[in-house]
């Protein structure tokens, strides 16, 4: 029989994505009815717009290629980097920005670790602040304005899909934000990023 199923190729790559399949059915579909994974953690709130919009730059200007968000529960990545990420801090995340490489890192608890100042001149020139990386420089994020137009349309699709902004979050979502740059909002969402943990700690 193995030697059928290893001389008939087709049939081979059926039995492996059903294999496969199979596996990660098993392994998936238990966390999705887990609370632990489905349930916010104490005292989560969804991104303010100006968050929401440094969130939303930071994966079109493809940070999430250089940086993960994800610290496993290994010693050697708790000791770096902080406590291991928990599914309940990321439940209003749409999308995940997980990423999956490391050549800077990982920011999944970068949030206050550095000053706002820190991070504007990381932005403008990284090597100012660390020699010797290798991380490019975004001076066009200190010249483009945020664009407040589109933010109601943003929190209106992130409540279709569980995120509990309200009306007036909706209606509200640009007050404030005329005259901030870019910048202001890439710096404004990695402050935020795993403060609520480190608070727990």
């Amino acid at each position: 029989m193995n030697e059928f199923i290893e001389k008939n190729l087709a049939l081979m790559i059926v039995l492996i994505v059903l294999a496969v399949s199979f596996g990660g059915i098993v392994e998936i579909v238990p966390l999705m009815s887990q609370k632990t994974v489905t349930e916010p953690i104490e005292g989560l709130k969804p991104l303010t717009p100006l968050q929401l919009t440094g969130r939303d730059i930071y994966i079109r200007e493809g940070c999430t290629v250089c940086h993960s968000q994800m610290i496993r529960p290994l010693r050697a990545e708790v000791e770096r980097y902080g406590h291991y990420s928990v599914a309940g801090e990321l439940v209003y995340d749409h999308p995940f920005v997980f990423g999956s490489k490391r050549t800077g890192p990982d920011l999944a608890r970068v949030g206050g670790l550095y000053s706002d100042d820190w991070h504007r001149a990381h932005l403008l020139d990284p090597r100012s602040v660390v020699p010797g990386s290798n991380m490019p420089a975004y001076p066009w994020l200190f010249d483009t304005p945020i664009d407040t137009e589109v933010l109601p349309k943003k929190l209106t699709a992130l409540r279709a899909v569980g995120v509990p902004y309200t009306d007036e979050d909706i209606a509200t979502a640009g007050a404030g934000l005329d005259g901030l740059m870019e910048a202001d909002a890439v710096i404004a969402y990695l402050q935020q990023l795993g403060t609520l943990i480190t608070e727990r700690r």
